[in-house]
């Protein structure tokens, strides 16, 4: 009969006791799970905080120097100053490295540019029997679209050394009125103003990453041949942003 009344009194206990073991296991398995959870989410935190020291992809470009012409526009006119003189150059352009390597880059670039020269009076030239290939207006500005493509390699970590090659069209419009010119002059304005010339170039680049990540200096050396126009040499130094 004791151990009757026994089994009875000790009979509820064993349900709860086996509850709560069981609740117990659960509160263990959820808190490994939360932990992991919170290490994930760490984790994922850390590598997103993570500043790349040097940074390529999709940049701005603001490139500004001087334009000096070597073949024909750089024969001595009528005053002995060069028939077209060594000018400033300014462009603007958007690229982007599509080949990211710790020792090589390549990047594709668009830019538009602008170059403004001192030159020679038409009116002396023409007097004096110049060629058609050097009759120009004066004073003249150039505008050129051009696409570049870049490759560049990094003997030393924030120091890319490469090469630059591409084409566009050089535009070299009329800075006066065609008829005001006519009457004060006589003649017509220069026909090669009057159609836009077909551009090649290339040449040796630098490029400087600095300590702040996304911003890089350098320099650009391009030959370039406007057909029908003339050779010309560009020095330009560079900011370049990347985004």
């Amino acid at each position: 009969m004791k151990l009757f009344a026994l089994a009875v009194l000790c009979a509820p206990l064993l349900p709860i006791s086996t509850a709560n073991a069981q609740t117990y296991g659960d509160l263990d398995s959820t808190g490994e799970k939360r932990d992991k959870e919170k290490t994930s989410k760490r984790r994922a935190i850390q590598e997103a905080e993570v500043v790349r020291e040097i940074e390529r992809g999709f940049y701005a470009v603001a490139p500004i120097g001087s334009t000096a012409y070597l073949g024909t526009l750089a024969a001595p006119g009528p005053s002995g100053n060069p028939i077209l003189r060594p000018g400033t150059y300014l462009a603007l352009g958007v690229g982007q490295d599509f080949v990211d390597q710790e020792r090589l880059s390549m990047a594709w670039e668009v830019s538009l540019a602008q170059g403004l020269h001192n030159g020679e009076v038409f009116s002396d030239l023409a007097s004096a029997g110049y060629p058609a290939n050097q009759l120009i207006q004066g004073d003249t500005r150039t505008i050129t679209p051009l696409a570049m493509l870049e490759m560049s390699f990094y003997p030393i970590r924030r120091w890319g050394i490469g090469l630059r090659a591409g084409g566009g069209m050089m535009f070299t419009p009329y800075l006066v009125n065609a008829q005001y010119f006519e009457e004060k002059v006589g003649q017509p304005l220069p026909p090669i103003h009057a159609t836009p010339h077909p551009v090649v170039q290339g040449g040796p680049c630098l490029e400087i990453y600095t300590k702040l990540s996304h911003l890089s200096v350098g320099i650009n050396v391009d030959i370039a041949y406007a057909i029908g126009w003339d050779l010309s040499a560009t020095g330009a130094g560079y900011f370049k942003y990347t985004f």
